[in-house]
This record gives C-alpha cells, structure tokens and sequence, in this order.
C-alpha cells in the first residue's frame, strides 16, 4: 500500500511594527489581490482536481486485469490450506526482480501463466510405480523388454521410514502438476491415476506418450539412496538402438527438457542437487525402459532421497509437494512454449 505523507505546512512570516503604518488603501489592494489568486486556486482544483489526486493517478500503475479470454485473472489453480503458493525462500516460486519464473509469461506474476499459453498442448505425467505393486508381485516380476535388456515389469519403490511410500508421493505430485497444467490450456493424461491394482509394465508406460500424442513427458519418482545423502536429480535418455529400441529422435529434446526441470525444479522447491548420485543434479542412463522405448521427449525425476530424514521430511509435507508440482509444470510449459 502506498502511503502518502504530508509534509509541514506553510508558515505566513510575522509583520513587522513599522508595517502597522501602512495607509489602510496601501494595505486593501493586496488583501483584494490576494483574496483573488485563493479564489482562483480553488476554481482551478473544482475544475481538475487536486495536483496531489492527480499525480498519485498517473504514478499508479495499470490494476491487472484477467487474462484475455479468460475468465479468471490467474491461470495458476486456486490454492487451498494444503496447496499453499510459497517457498522456503519467501515469495511463491519467485525470482529476483526482473527475471522470469521459466513458463511464465510477460505480465504475469512469476509462477504463473496465461490460461491459453499450453492450449493445443498435451502432456504426458508417468507417476512412478503404483500402492498396489505390493500385492501383485507376480505380475509386476514380469520380464519385459525394454530394447537393450530384459527387466522387471515394475517394482514396488521405496519409502520414507515412517511408511509413506513413493507411490504415494508420486501420484500426489502428479495430480497436483496436472492441475497447474491444466489451468494452462494443456491436455495432461496420467499414465495411472490410482485407478489400476497394480503397475502398469514400464514398455506400456513408454508406449503411453505415443498412444496420447503427447509433445512431452515426465516420470514422477522419489528416490531410494543411502540415508547419508539428500538432494533431486533428473534423469535423461541415452541414445539407445537395440532390439525394438531406437530413441535417437528424443534424446537431444529430452536433454533440454531435463535441463529446464532440474532449474525449474531447484528454484521452485529450494530442494539442493543430489549429493550422492549424478551430477549437478544430472544423470544420464541406457537402463530404464520407460526412456529407451519412448518416442516423445522424456525424462525421469527423482524428487528427493526417501531415505534420507531432511528430505523426506519435506516430501511429505503437502505444502512442499505442492512446489514440487509447480517446477515441474514451469519446466514443461517452458519446455513447450520456447525453442
């Protein structure tokens, strides 16, 4: 808000005695003068209003109106009491002044985007394994092929100690990611959505992105590292050609997109790079099905360290999750909206 102060008021100097001498139509000429010039002061200000009203007016800037053709004014999901739109740092998913939150657009708050800027746009969420792994080990110890070997058809993942399992988070992460994508115009299609008793097999969560026609993917993990490490990584393709693999046409666009996470990621999360895996927070691989069998840009995110107590402290916090959600939507709506 800003506050307009007064300053001190004008202060008319004391006559002196020898004035006191002064003829009385000496002194009525300027008393007529003066009362003249208060006279037309106050015509002027009836006419104009005041110089103060009007220079507050033209040093306000513009109020933000709703987006065009849209009929809120933030393209960002409402946020609730287990949604919130902070940071560890302060602001949500902000920046220093005068740069820009990746996917946002000019004249948006930073985090935000116009309600169109993804319209026509589909994207692909693969939250990683499923709750109910556990209860169909037969099926999920399936061999399948993923191009350059044969692995698992999927696993159960990891947990944090007290029991919340990656499965869990990241399912919750990708419904929240698919919200903020959605109230930017994309189409997001979950390869699961808690509506399946067990995986899907990593071949059909590759072949997923091309049966949806999706421009992008990611794969939502928390990771299951040494209790002594902390930290996110993304994980992007190898080029891979063997057997029924041949992802050359999505390794060099999947780079970027990994790129634009792990920043995105780390800016709206606070979380730091992984400190016992990759580097930098990136990590490269030949051996997961879901990015050598993929025929749109893809990668892998593994969110944090399940294992380690900082960090899966924040993994289930909601208001956490929450941010997490939103470097992975900034990062795809970059991803999407630039070259």
């Amino acid at each position: 808000m800003t506050r307009t102060t007064n300053g001190p008021q004008d202060e008319t100097p004391r006559r002196s005695r020898l004035l006191r001498t002064t003829t009385v139509a000496g002194a009525v000429v300027p008393l007529c003068l003066a009362g003249w010039l208060g006279w037309q002061a106050v015509a002027d200000r009836g006419r104009d209003g005041t110089a103060a009203a009007r220079g507050a007016e033209a040093a306000a800037p513009p109020s933000p109106g709703p987006s065009s053709g849209s009929p809120s004014a933030s393209a960002s999901p409402s946020v609730s009491a287990d949604t919130p739109n902070s940071t560890p740092n302060g602001t949500p998913g902000t920046t220093a002044p005068g740069t820009a939150t990746p996917g946002s657009t000019p004249g948006t708050a930073p985090g935000t985007a116009s309600a169109t800027v993804l319209a026509g746009r589909t994207v692909l969420l693969d939250p990683g394994h499923n709750p109910g792994n556990a209860a169909h080990t037969t099926e999920i110890n399936r061999q399948v092929d993923i191009g350059n070997a044969r692995k698992e058809c999927d696993t159960t993942g990891t947990s944090t100690n007290a029991g919340y399992s990656e499965a869990e988070y990241s399912l919750d992460v990708s419904r929240r990611a698919r919200a903020i994508l959605t109230a930017r115009g994309a189409t997001v299609v979950l390869v699961q959505d808690g509506d399946r008793p067990w995986g899907p097999c990593i071949d059909e969560r590759a072949k997923a992105g091309t049966t949806a026609h999706a421009d992008a993917a990611v794969s939502v993990h928390g990771d299951g590292g040494p209790p002594g490490g902390s930290g996110f990584h993304v994980i992007m393709p190898a080029k891979v050609v063997a057997g029924r693999a041949d992802n050359t046409a999505i390794v060099a666009p999947s780079n970027r997109l990994g790129l634009l996470l792990r920043d995105s990621f780390h800016a709206a999360t606070g979380e730091p790079y992984a400190d016992y895996i990759a580097s930098q927070g990136l990590d490269t691989r030949s051996d997961l099905g879901g990015l050598n069998l993929s025929t749109v840009p893809k990668v892998f995110i593994e969110c944090g360290n399940m294992r380690n107590s900082a960090d899966a402290k924040r993994m289930t916090d909601p208001q956490w999750r929450q941010q997490a959600a939103q470097g992975i939507a900034d990062a795809l709506t970059a991803f999407l909206t630039t070259r």
